[in-house]
Order: C-alpha cells, then sequence, then structure tokens
C-alpha cells in the first residue's frame, strides 16, 4: 500500500514534460515560420523589382533604341550605349546579332565581344521571348534579363542585361540575422517561461494529488490552498467541500458507532447480569424469578426498538424506500392516534386534534406515518399525569403544518437544537424510564428532510412542548417536478 501510495509519474511522462513539449514545439514551428516567410517575401519583392528594373525598363528601352532598318553593327550599338549613358556599375549588358556574336559588352574586360553568347537568356530572347531570371546566393542576387531586338516583325539582334547586387543581398541578410537574433532570445524566454509554468502547473497538480493521498489514508481534516481563480482553485475548493463533507460524515458516523455501541451495551449488560443472577442463586423464589425475568424481557424490548430505529436510519441514510404518492394526512394522523390511544389512556392524558380534510402531501405514507408516531409517543411519553396532547394539522400558502403540542416538562432553550441529534437526550433517567433510546426525533428530523419537509422544536407557553413538521402541499401534477 506504501509502494502505491508513493507511486511517481516518470518525468517524460508527466503533464510538465508533456505540456512543454508540445508547447514548444509549437513555439519553434511558429518561430521558424516567421523566419523563413519574411525572407521568401522579401526576396519575391526583390525579385519584382528586379524584373520591372531590367527587362520592363532598360533592356527593353536599349532594344527600342536599337531597333532600325539597318543590322546591327558594333560600332552603331556602342554609339548608342554612349548615348544612352551606360547602365550602372552593378551591371553587365551585351547585345548580340540574329545569330547569337556579342556585338557590345559593357564588362570591364569585354571578353565577350566578338564571341558568340551560349547564354539560355539570350537563345531564347533571340527567338521572341521576353526572358527574366534572378537568384539569391552567398549574400547577392544575380540577376538576368534578355530582350529580343525587333524591326518590322524581324528579330534583328538580342540585349541582355546582367546584375549584382550584394547591397540589397547584405541587407536581405542583415534583416534575416536580426530575425533570428529576435527568434532565439523570444526562444529561450518562451522556454524559461513555459518551464517556469509547467511547473507551477504540476507543482499544484502535485498537491491536489498529495492532498487526495492525505485523505485516502484516512486524514479528513487536509485542505488544499485555494490560491487563484482559475479551474484548479475551483477544483481546490471542490476538494476541500467534499472532504469536509467526508470529515462530517466520518465524526457521524463514529460518534454514532460509539453511541450505538454504548446503546446497545446497556440493554446486554443488564440481560447478562439478570441471568446470572438466576443462574447462581439456587433458592431463589418463582416471584424473584418471574421478576428477573420480566426485567430481561424488557430488555430484550428495548434491544428490540433501538435495532428497528438504527434499521430505519440506515434505510433513509441508504435512499432506499418505496415510491412517492399523493397522500392525505388527516387519515394517518386518526389511525396514530387511535394506535397509541390505550398509550394515553393509560396514563391519564388526553388527545385533542384538530384537523383539515383536505391536507396532501407527495410523499411515502409509511414514513409520514413514522413521523407521526414518534412525535405523538413522544408527547405522552414525556407529558405529566392526567396532561394533554394537541395536534393540529393546518394548510397555508402551499404549506402543510403538523403541529403536535404537550403539557409535559419541555425542553430547556440551550437544548431545542440538539433534540434532533441521533442518540441525543435531554433528560436520560427519565428517558430510559419511558423507554427512549434517542434516535426518535433524529428518524423524524431525517425522514421530514427526505421529502423535503423541516421540523422544529419551541417551548410551549405556559408549559411543554410544541414540534412542527412543514411540508409543501402537492398539487396534481407535481410529482414530475419533485
Amino acid at each position: 500500500m506504501a509502494e502505491d501510495t508513493n507511486k511517481k509519474v516518470p518525468f517524460w511522462r508527466s503533464l510538465q514534460a508533456q505540456f512543454s513539449f508540445v508547447v514548444i514545439v509549437i513555439f519553434v514551428a511558429v518561430l521558424i515560420l516567421l523566419n523563413i516567410y519574411p525572407a521568401l517575401v522579401s526576396q519575391d519583392l526583390v525579385f519584382q523589382a528586379k524584373q520591372t528594373s531590367l527587362l520592363q525598363d532598360q533592356a527593353s528601352v536599349i532594344a527600342s533604341t536599337l531597333a532600325g532598318p539597318e543590322a546591327l553593327t558594333a560600332e552603331g550599338v556602342q554609339m548608342v550605349m554612349e548615348k544612352l549613358g551606360g547602365t550602372g556599375d552593378n551591371r553587365r549588358v551585351m547585345v548580340t546579332d540574329p545569330m547569337g556574336l556579342v556585338l557590345y559588352d559593357s564588362g570591364e574586360t569585354a571578353v565577350a565581344t566578338g564571341q558568340y553568347a551560349l547564354l539560355r537568356e539570350i537563345t531564347s530572347a533571340l527567338h521572341g521571348q521576353d526572358v527574366f531570371h534572378a537568384t539569391f546566393r552567398d549574400g547577392a542576387f544575380r540577376s538576368r534579363a534578355a530582350v529580343p531586338v525587333v524591326y518590322r516583325g524581324m528579330h534583328i539582334g538580342a540585349v541582355c542585361l546582367y546584375e549584382y547586387d550584394s547591397v540589397q543581398g547584405e541587407l536581405l541578410l542583415g534583416i534575416q540575422s536580426t530575425l533570428r537574433s529576435i527568434s532565439i532570445v523570444t526562444c529561450v524566454v518562451a522556454v524559461v517561461v513555459i518551464a517556469l509554468f509547467s511547473r507551477t502547473f504540476t507543482r499544484r497538480m502535485g498537491t491536489l494529488l498529495q492532498a487526495i493521498r492525505n485523505v485516502r489514508a484516512g486524514e479528513y481534516s487536509h485542505r488544499v490552498p485555494e490560491a487563484g481563480r482559475d479551474e484548479l482553485a475551483l477544483l481546490a475548493g471542490e476538494f476541500n467541500e467534499l472532504t469536509g463533507r467526508l470529515q462530517t460524515t466520518d465524526e457521524v458516523r463514529r460518534r454514532f458507532v460509539s453511541d450505538a455501541s454504548h446503546e446497545l451495551k446497556t440493554p446486554l449488560a443488564s440481560i447478562r447480569l439478570l441471568t446470572d443472577s438466576i443462574l447462581q442463586s439456587e433458592e431463589m423464589n418463582a416471584a424473584t424469578t418471574r421478576e428477573f425475568v420480566s426485567d430481561i424481557g424488557e430488555e430484550a424490548e428495548r434491544l428490540t426498538r433501538i435495532t428497528e430505529k438504527l434499521l430505519a436510519l440506515t434505510r433513509m441514510d441508504s435512499g432506499g424506500g418505496l415510491e412517492r404518492v399523493p397522500v392525505q394526512l388527516a387519515p394517518v394522523v386518526e389511525r396514530v392516534r387511535h394506535m397509541l390511544l390505550p398509550l394515553a389512556q393509560a396514563e391519564g392524558i388526553q388527545i385533542h386534534t384538530a384537523l383539515i380534510p383536505d391536507a396532501v402531501v407527495y410523499a411515502i405514507e409509511d414514513d409520514l406515518y413514522q413521523i407521526m408516531f414518534n412525535l405523538i409517543e413522544n408527547a405522552i411519553k414525556y407529558n405529566y399525569p392526567g396532561g394533554a396532547v394537541f395536534i393540529t394539522l393546518e394548510q397555508k400558502g402551499g404549506m402543510v403544518t403538523l403541529r403536535v403540542e404537550d403539557t409535559g416538562v419541555g425542553i430547556p432553550e440551550d437544548e431545542l437544537t440538539k433534540v434532533f441529534d441521533r442518540f441525543y437526550r435531554v433528560d436520560k433517567a427519565r428517558s430510559r424510564a419511558a423507554g427512549g433510546t434517542g434516535l426518535g426525533l433524529s428518524i423524524v428530523s431525517d425522514t421530514a428532510k427526505r421529502h423535503g419537509g423541516i421540523v422544529t422544536a419551541r417551548r410551549r407557553e405556559p408549559e411543554g412542548t410544541c414540534f412542527e413538521v412543514v411540508f409543501q402541499a402537492y398539487l396534481p401534477g407535481e410529482e414530475k417536478t419533485q
């Protein structure tokens, strides 16, 4: 059992590890996307700018200027390019005739002049296509644009521009480096924050887990701090409420078992003492023996009453019972009065009733009988000889009230709230003499609560006690809502 209690989850299977791993993976994926996407977009923007600058602007302008009735010659192309004023330091211009022979090369060494250009872009341009191709490598943009020189539908040559741009390449690399640095710093900070958050989260979960283990071990007084306003705080609050109820239930159980053991032990001890007296006394006369046997019978009856009431409480605690039906209270009261009338007559006690015939409660009839029997029986037992019991049944504002009053000894004000506790008795000596078990009023209270009723006790002026049981009156069609 101890090994099971101290069982730990491996770190890589823990919620902390799984949560951290999932969040870090998502975060890294987002950072990678944020690093790659801007770079790709920036490259595309530069490529589009290059295409506009080289293909649509300069190459097309040069080709339009060279187009004329005369065939392209090296001298003619040279004169045109000098008039155009060049194309910039980072650009190289080549002009070819229809056969691909290079007539002009703006490169520093002009090594291509007089040779045939075997570039794919020039070949495509000589076939009438505008061509643009750009790449980014080694920190620089390399772009080629080629257009045909057309005169009256004839391709009389081609213009090819080549650009090497390291300035914008360095700018793009700088942006990528900045994004990478920001991503690394952000990733480190995020990992630390995620680790702290997941550790705090799992620590709170561990606190709850340890609390559950403590409660499982029987420590019902253990409570969990309700820190924060999140779901874990709500869970901690629910756990504390649950352990509070468990603690109350356990205390009631212990007290119930202790009281029940004490109550059962007393008549058992009396029976044992009486039987030992009979067995050990060889010269006991018949009258004494009969008296002892009568006492044994009374104690046995007391044991029976205690057992029956304990069983009744157990049935109510377990929630078992018959189905509820509409019950008229007046006939039930009359049946209880008729049953207890011999007991009242033996004590010279008068029972007065004031009942309305149409008071109906949605409940179990046997439970209502049990409530009335206990209240009226107590009113007779704890009354003075020649006293009176008043039973009233009335209905007001959708509520039915059963009132049982007596002219007996009464209950002190400070003990009125305790009389519904199990095995509690105001006057133990008088209760034992009357055959009380301290369970009757507890059964009344629990049974009434089971049917949504409320039981109260108060002193009756000028003497005695008044018990009231209030139920919700039954209305046809309310079975589905109760």
